[in-house]
């Protein structure tokens, strides 16, 4: 049976809580500083100023949060830790730098030329950065211009930290006829058009906007609603206009390109319906962070839902495309959205083609999501749907489709979103040698009580904890433990899922179950964990440590809650 979560009922639940602040991997109270700006650093509050062995570190990328570089030059500079200075202004006029007028900082714009950069008031030469940038082709093209345009498109560098760190490059002023003193205004913010959002979301980044729901709500409703399904975006929301939507595709096997329409989609198709969870990468990110910092938003556990999608099957549009999908050069298939960066490209991703191609799975160019049409926020007109396949792939905007040889080249396919062993960090990262995540492993959560709760027993002395489970690649979760004591003694959860074979089950399951507490005293603080198990037996690992990775993702390891007995 079908549940939906009333509005009331949502309203009884909801607890109020603080807008989240980004993290992005940095103790919040320092910075880095060269040596070199001592000649100016009497303008800054230098407060326990203190040796350190840390890396040289600038946080300057050109694409989302989940982009952000961290670069070390260890063993090259020694740096000088400052305390946050909150009174802290980037880019103003400091005294006593040499002054550049805007042509001459126009003139580099190249790695050759030396690679500057204006913001507001500062000239900066970030040559030697560029070097070391997994994404300096991005860069290259703010080279020799102002980059406040770029960050109001990439507006989590709108950050103190960051325009600290930044100031480590510093070379000199503007003069002051060049400085652009217009600044930020509605009219130039890429975010402008974004739809509106409820106030009840924890917010991990304003713009792009990324935010989940209330954790202790997300297991009342076996379908989420649309108004709390989870938002994961990178880039501004494309505004598409229903009768100028076009989905292209073409590739190896299609002799022709062709261009369908949402109503072709809409008419010549069946219409098919899966449900299916959606799980971003980075669920659960926030616990990996107690172990160590990693980079990326900071995920609650809260960054799932699950809904029904309906559309046309992937094969059944390539057949009408006459594809031929036995040629042997088709590898895996490419999915672009309409979502654009500052050089044009959009977000991108691709799925390996026996995967994709296989009718089996699923695959859907879905354009309603729970029988209305899908919100912008998830994709309006039409997104992905790949089944059991990791939050994202399944591409929002989807206007094009390639049958290709090779994977995605875009940054979030090759650059981002892969796993790594906890010995890699960021001075020997190597990128091309890790898969890029498509299926995910076993997963669960407890929802309700949240951590931290005050919770008072029933007559007969037991609490209800509730939660979801949930595993990659169509995997179906065959039992859920829950633990009173912190994985001494468990319990066997009930389970709440379709009716769906082993290996083809691509929603989620939730779960419930009622735990002795009568033994413990009023005021006893104790530890309920769970850990689900799915049906090829892949169990949750007991601690996060051994699963630690550089960039926060794949955290399943057992889920913790702290609560104490009234």
């Amino acid at each position: 049976m079908i549940a939906t979560l009333s509005k009331n009922a949502f309203l009884c639940k909801y607890l109020s809580r603080p807008t989240s602040v980004i993290q992005l991997g940095l103790p919040c109270n320092h910075l880095i500083r060269p040596s070199s700006l001592r000649s100016y650093c009497n303008q800054v509050n230098w407060n326990s100023i203190t040796r350190s062995k840390r890396s040289r570190l600038l946080i300057f990328s050109s694409l989302t949060i989940s982009t952000i570089s961290l670069i070390a030059h260890r063993n090259k500079l020694k740096a000088k830790i400052v305390k946050k200075d909150e009174a802290f202004e980037a880019g103003k006029r400091l005294e006593g730098l040499k002054e550049y007028n805007k042509l001459e900082v126009n003139q580099h714009n190249s790695k050759e030329k030396g690679v500057w950069i204006i913001f507001r008031n500062g000239v900066y030469d970030i040559t030697k950065f560029i070097e070391e940038h997994p994404g300096g082709d991005k860069i290259l093209l703010g080279a020799g211009q102002d980059i406040e345009p770029f960050w109001n498109l990439y507006a989590v560098h709108n950050d103190p930290q960051i325009f600290k760190l930044l100031e480590s490059y510093r070379i000199g002023n503007l003069l002051p006829d060049d400085v652009n003193t217009e600044g930020v205004t509605q009219a130039n913010d890429p975010y402008q058009f974004d739809p509106k959002r409820p106030g009840y979301f924890a917010v991990r980044s304003a713009k792009p906007f990324n935010a989940e729901p209330p954790l202790n709500v997300l297991a009342d409703s076996w379908l989420t609603p649309n108004e709390l399904f989870y938002i994961r975006n990178h880039l501004p929301v494309p505004d598409i206009q229903p009768d100028e939507y076009e989905l292209e595709i073409e590739g190896f096997g299609i002799k022709n390109p062709i261009k369908l329409s949402l109503k072709e989609l809409k008419e010549k198709f069946p219409k098919h319906t899966i449900c299916v969870a959606i799980q971003c990468a980075g669920n659960r990110r926030s616990e990996m962070t107690k172990v160590k910092q990693v980079r990326g938003l900071y995920w609650g556990g809260a960054a799932i839902s699950n809904a029904n999608w309906s559309g046309a099957k992937l094969v059944d549009v390539l057949k009408y495309c006459d594809a031929d999908l036995n040629d042997p050069n088709i590898k895996h298939i490419v999915f672009d959205g309409a979502d654009t960066d500052a050089t044009g490209s959009s977000y991108g991703a691709s799925v390996p083609a026996e995967t994709a191609l296989d009718g089996l799975n699923q695959f859907i160019l879905a354009y309603e999501m729970n029988g209305v049409d899908i919100p912008r926020d998830h994709g309006y007109p039409v997104r992905l749907i790949a089944p059991g396949i990791v939050g994202a792939r399944n591409v929002k905007w989807l206007n094009k489709i390639t049958l290709s040889d090779e994977e995605s080249h875009s940054h979030w396919q090759r650059k981002d979103y892969k796993g790594f062993s906890p010995n890699v960090d960021w001075d020997n990262v190597d990128f091309e040698k890790s898969p890029s995540i498509q299926e995910m492993p076993i997963q669960s959560a407890i929802c309700d009580p949240v951590d931290g709760s005050t919770v008072t027993p029933n007559a007969n002395g037991f609490i209800t904890v509730k939660g979801y489970a949930w595993s990659g690649g169509g995997r179906k979760v065959v039992r859920v433990d829950v633990s009173p004591d912190g994985g001494s003694n468990w319990i066997t959860a009930d389970l709440e899922q379709e009716d769906t074979p082993l290996n083809r089950t691509y929603s989620w399951t939730l779960w419930k179950a009622d735990i002795p507490v009568a033994s413990l005293k009023q005021g006893s603080n104790f530890q309920v964990v769970c850990k689900a198990i799915d049906s090829s037996y892949n169990n949750q690992p007991e601690n996060v440590e051994p699963i630690w990775n550089l960039r926060g993702v794949l955290t399943n390891s057992w889920h913790r809650i702290n609560l104490k007995l009234t």
